[in-house]
């Protein structure tokens, strides 16, 4: 499946080196169709501009559009299969929570000031129909590692599999070309995971440190982080998502963590994924790393083909 054939958003571009990501709510008993088409323009401009003027930085932004949203702006019915309310996930001790979101923004580029254009030119039509509820700046950090040390993103499916896993093809032909977006804002309690000796914290994680080498199956706890995120079908085969993490961090407020972005094919395989972090498989066996790093959000976003936005357009 080739992404340009349904004229796809950006999914499947690399994380790059800076990101800005920017969850937005509409305000009720306000008319926000006009803004919404002034958006979906400014994002063909974006990636058209920036792919002419500046090639090299990779520039890119992405809008994924939620339930609510999505009802409200009289979007194409029936919706994508998949697009609901995320539910939260309650395990015994962690708990997945879930935030409010119509609008998700994922804006990337060697460049920040290409990031912080693209937030300064959406913000300069979206405050006055909408509140931004969160506004993440991520950053590259050393070799891809997120703050707890460990290289993040080494299972992603790399050439055509990202667009495998990561766009929407003829399981639903409606929206082919499109895709699920899944974010998450963990905050990471570095004081107690830096009291951890680095072989405990590769237990948790199911790799070394060091190496980014997985640990065999014999040697890896089966509540580490990459064994409970490893899932398959029901015949066997291993199920995949495009992950776009970045590490953000404020710290003289002692405040670090990593911004969680998935693009799937389809949600469940995400949803899996969080369930068995969080309520365990078996149950009660829930991913060590929710000791260390704790969700204080979580939302789910569809992302329309290029093609789809168009017909919104004001541009």
């Amino acid at each position: 499946m080739n992404k340009q054939e349904f004229n796809a958003q950006n999914v499947t571009d690399a994380p790059n080196v800076n990101t800005i990501f920017t969850t937005w709510k509409f305000k009720e008993n306000i008319e926000v169709s006009e803004a919404f088409e002034r958006v979906c323009g400014l994002i063909e401009n974006f990636n058209n501009s920036f792919q002419t003027r500046l090639p090299e930085t990779q520039t890119s932004c992405v809008m994924g559009i939620g339930y609510d949203a999505w009802l409200r702006l009289g979007m194409p019915q029936p919706m994508p299969k998949e697009l609901t309310p995320f539910k939260s996930i309650q395990g015994d001790k962690h708990k997945a929570v879930s935030t409010p979101g119509d609008l998700h923004f994922h804006l990337r580029g060697k460049s920040m000031s290409a990031c912080f254009d693209m937030a300064m030119a959406l913000s300069e039509v979206l405050i006055p129909v909408s509140e931004c509820l969160d506004e993440v700046h991520g950053f590259r950090y050393w070799d891809g590692r997120s703050i707890i040390g460990f290289v993040d993103g080494t299972e992603n499916p790399q050439g055509q599999d990202r667009e495998f896993y990561g766009i929407v093809g003829e399981e639903d032909a409606t929206y082919k070309g499109g895709s699920y977006l899944f974010v998450q804002k963990y905050i990471h309690d570095m004081t107690d995971w830096n009291k951890l000796p680095i072989e405990e914290q590769e237990k948790v994680i199911g790799r070394y440190k060091m190496s980014d080498i997985e640990m065999t199956d014999k040697v890896k706890p089966n509540n580490s982080h990459s064994a409970l995120t490893n899932v398959k079908d029901e015949n066997g085969e291993a199920l995949k998502i495009v992950r776009d993490n970045m590490p953000f961090g404020n710290p003289s407020k002692g405040e670090v963590g990593t911004y969680f972005i998935s693009y799937a094919s389809t949600f469940s395989t995400t949803n899996k994924m969080l369930k068995n972090m969080f309520i365990g498989n078996p149950v009660g066996n829930y991913d060590r790393i929710l000791d260390y790093s704790k969700a204080v959000t979580g939302a789910l976003f569809f992302v329309p083909t290029l093609d789809m936005l168009g017909d919104y357009s004001a541009e």
